[in-house]
């Protein structure tokens, strides 16, 4: 079979797609064999690929194809997020540019277009990861609105409200004007911003005298309803008691005095504004203020404003000052920097605002899952986040699970007529039970109630996701809730800690008494090389799909992977993609020269090539138990450093140079058959992070059978190594890097056989490696010395002094001058290794093999530095 010169990932990485695809090798069903599974975080459904995608599921598809071949059943369940707030902004805005108003729609035909919008572009996102070469069971692909899912979202509603963790009440939320609905504290941003300050002035009642207040927000000067100061405070203990006017308003409120306000700061005079500040709110209830919300819940002022009635916050702040300025009310304006709330979904500043919300208890809840988490029963990888999520689980507040939308699970509570008495029930008919048992009437009738018009939040459907994608929740006994169950690892980002990862591990304690997962890998966030956030906004951020295009889906993967530390931020760099895509390069050209090669079934096997053949087995062992390490500590991106270099390096660049046949001879039959043996090794290894181009020369090969695959085949297993011919094989490399460096100076060409002398020591030398020797450096002869070799130029390899006879081609001045550089060398490292030696704490407190190898790096260095005085003596 032609093996094309160049390799095609486009063309290769769909068809081994489909391939896998039409052989249901992503497909699982519980078995006899060990479980593994993952469940992706799922992207909002109105998603594109981004960097953040890429490299997150770039790690879940390792992790899930390593689990296959090491022959467990694996799973990895794909699916998508409802994502209320943005998926509803988009449907708003599609209805605004065909003309429609969604206030002029009823609930159910905006439904109508949001599931239309949902059908047309939902879905793209996973659609773009089969490109990434993403082996999820697609057959499985979930939706947070799904069916079985929503009914789970409900069921556990009802339940925590029957265990009375559930309230609805007036709170200051974060009010979001774009989307009209309450966000939580972790969905807003802080933007340090350069605002201003305006002082302003306040008559005492009655009284010719003021106070001055100071505020960013002059708008809300309309919602005040009293002035506070601290009791301390000497400037103002004359004013307790009295009642200050609020300018343009006129309304008299009173001066109270609290400790809360900080005397240092600004004028120690503070505004309340128990409407529209979280802080004033507090202090309202305490003196049981009047509450005056100010604003309509698009961010325009209210009636109750009295001024400025409809028009917009940030318009009515600038109108306010003239009028101020006119009243005689403001007194200077000052530049502040200060941090602004804004919606993390729709960029919109936040305001804090009263509004009937329902909150589900927290406290107890997260008891389980602080301490599952301190007690690594859930690990952590990097460990440095259970300190981020041991203080959010310590204070964390009670869930606003309410959002003011129509697209999401609405809450399943029930009205009573004329009443704002409400019963919670699964549906409307078993609403209608509890409604007449609740009033007595059995005339009741469900067109009585009325359904509550809130969703929830989003989060409240995402946190049941690995137990409700098993439909663990309606039937929690079931064949494979109790096979799959608890997942094995979660691989997210740090900012969704609490979002998310918190609450997962809250349900999955509350309604299976289990973890969700044994292990969370956090990712780093992606930068570009200026190590800022790729973004939109920014347009630093690469089309990933267009990347793939360019450098192949496996270069990509690979290309993200080597600047991906665990938990620490990423900074990308094309330049890695196209080191990704320059390595499937080499690894095509090793398979093309090695299938190139005419074989001889005549021909003995040489003993170099048995050499090589068992030291690149020892090392491929070696290497493959690191790797086996780094993934057991999902160190992801060495375990690719280290068989990236498995590959290029000992593989192409050394393996293949000591088999390769003599220009245009045949190469013999056992090294061909065993170097492909290796080579299938090498490529097994490879393929969770280089799916498509493993399979396509592993299927090259050798001849398969239809339904093969190296997906699904075994992983090399861990075994012992010869640690000993990998060390001296190491003293080879340098025998050999010498030797050529030794012809470069010498302008000597590779062709040109050379002599070799060797005065051995126990370091630096193994006879039975000398065929590796001869074949490399292309010695002629390979002789055994006791002393020094006249007319010779020479090297150290450890202890063992090499010579390559070279007449008159040797300069002695040269020989002395490089001579007393290596000897300038080894005495520094003698010192450095003397000094630390000589350090007491360091000797008494080091691990005794770390002092045992410091103790040989100077006997080495010692034998060395004799070694080279030796030589010198000679030539001088």
């Amino acid at each position: 079979m032609e093996i094309p010169t160049k390799y095609n990932p486009i063309a290769v990485e769909d068809k081994w797609y489909k391939y896998w695809l039409d052989n249901k090798y992503f497909e699982s069903t519980p078995d006899e064999r060990e479980a593994y599974s993952i469940v992706i975080p799922p992207p909002n459904v109105t998603g594109v690929l981004h960097m953040g995608h890429m490299l997150n599921n770039t790690i879940q598809d390792v992790l899930v194809r390593r689990a296959r071949m090491t022959g467990k059943n694996a799973l990895w369940i794909p699916g998508t997020d409802h994502a209320s707030i943005a998926t509803e902004a988009k449907v708003v805005n599609k209805l605004k540019e065909e003309g429609i108003d969604k206030n002029t729609l009823s609930r159910d035909e905006f439904l109508e277009h949001a599931w239309d919008w949902k059908e047309k572009h939902g879905g793209i996102i996973l659609e773009q990861l089969k490109k990434l070469g993403a082996s999820c069971d697609w057959t499985r692909t979930k939706f947070t609105m799904d069916k079985d899912l929503s009914e789970s979202v409900i069921k556990v509603f009802v339940d925590l409200n029957n265990k009375g963790l559930i309230y609805r009440g007036v709170r200051m939320v974060n009010w979001d004007p774009s989307a009209q609905t309450a966000v939580s504290d972790e969905e807003v941003i802080h933007k340090e911003e350069q605002s201003k300050l305006y002082y302003v002035k306040y008559q005492i009642e009655g009284e010719d005298e003021f106070v001055t207040i100071a505020t960013t927000r002059p708008e809300t000067i309309l919602g005040d309803t009293a002035v506070c100061v601290n009791p301390n405070d000497e400037r103002y203990t004359h004013l307790k008691g009295k009642k200050v006017i609020v300018p343009l308003v006129n309304r008299v409120v009173p001066i109270i005095m609290d400790n809360y306000v900080d005397m240092e700061f600004g004028t120690g005079c503070l505004k309340i504004t128990p409407a529209h500040d979280i802080h004033d709110y507090e202090i309202g209830n305490k003196y049981n203020l009047e509450v005056i919300d100010i604003l309509n819940d698009d961010g325009t002022l209210s009636e109750k404003a009295e001024l400025f009635v409809g028009v917009d916050r940030f318009q009515a702040r600038k109108e306010i000052i003239p009028e101020l300025e006119k009243s005689g009310s403001l007194i200077k304006i000052e530049e502040y920097t200060n941090k602004v709330g804004y919606s993390e979904r729709t960029d919109a500043v936040i305001e804090p605002k009263l509004s009937m919300q329902w909150f589900l208890k927290m406290k107890d809840l997260a008891k389980p899952a602080l301490e599952n988490v301190i007690n690594n029963e859930v690990k952590f990888y990097p460990e440095k986040f259970k300190n981020t999520y041991k203080h959010w689980m310590e204070n964390v507040r009670d869930w606003n699970i309410s959002r003011q939308l129509w697209w999401g699970h609405r809450i399943p509570a029930y009205y009573l007529p004329n009443s704002n008495d409400y019963v919670i029930a699964e549906t409307a008919e078993e609403a209608l039970v509890l409604a007449q048992e609740k009033t007595g009437n059995k005339d009741l009738q469900i067109n009585d109630l009325r359904q509550d018009e809130d969703v929830l939040d989003t989060w409240f459907s995402s946190w049941l996701w690995p137990i409700s994608v098993f439909d663990g929740i309606n039937n929690p006994d079931n064949e494979e809730i109790n096979y799959y169950y608890p997942t094995n690892d979660l691989v997210t980002a740090p900012e969704i800690i609490f979002f998310w990862v918190a609450r997962m591990i809250i349900s999955g304690y509350e309604y299976r008494d289990a973890k969700p997962f044994k292990n969370v890998y956090f990712t780093g966030i992606v930068r570009d090389k200026q190590r800022r956030k790729m973004s939109k906004s920014l347009g630093n951020s690469p089309d990933p799909i267009k990347l793939i295009e360019k450098y192949g889906a496996d270069g990509v993967r690979v290309g993200m992977l080597l600047c991906s530390p665990a938990g620490n931020d990423l900074m990308f760099d094309e330049a890695l993609t196209e080191q990704g895509r320059n390595f499937s390069n080499k690894i095509w050209n090793a398979f093309r020269l090695i299938k190139s090669w005419e074989i001889d079934n005549k021909i003995e096997q040489p003993e170099h090539a048995k050499k090589a053949i068992y030291w690149l087995k020892e090392r491929t062992k070696k290497a493959n138990a690191s790797i086996n390490k780094y993934y057991s500590t999902y160190r992801l991106s060495d375990g690719l450093m280290e068989v990236y270099k498995l590959f290029w390096d000992e593989f192409s660049s050394w393996y293949l140079e000591i088999i390769k046949p003599a220009y245009q001879q045949p190469i013999d039959k056992k090294t061909h058959e065993e170097t492909l043996v290796l080579l299938d090794d090498l490529l097994k290894i490879l393929h969770p992070f280089m799916p498509f181009i493993t399979e396509e020369i592993w299927q090259l090969i050798d001849e398969r059978k239809d339904g093969e695959s190296i997906m699904i085949s075994d992983m090399p297993k861990v075994d012992k190594f010869d640690e000993g011919i990998i060390n001296d094989f190491e003293d080879v490399k340098e025998v050999i890097s010498a030797t050529r460096n030794i012809r470069k100076s010498k302008n000597l060409p590779n062709k040109d056989a050379l002599t070799l002398k060797i005065n051995p020591t126990s370091q630096g030398y193994n006879e039975d490696l000398n065929p590796v020797i001869v074949k490399l450096g292309n010695f002629s002869e390979l002789d055994i010395v006791s002393e020094k070799v006249e007319g010779a130029t020479s090297f150290m390899v450890k202890t063992s002094e090499y010579f390559i006879p070279l007449g008159d081609l040797i300069n002695p001045e040269e020989e002395i001058a490089k001579l007393e550089e290596e000897l300038k060398y080894n005495k520094g490292f003698l010192i450095s290794v003397d000094k630390k030696l000589s350090n007491e704490r360091f000797v008494n407190n080091a691990p005794e093999q770390v002092v045992a190898v410091e103790k040989k790096k100077k006997a080495d260095a010692e034998e060395k530095i004799i070694a080279i005085e030796s030589q010198l003596k000679h030539l001088k």
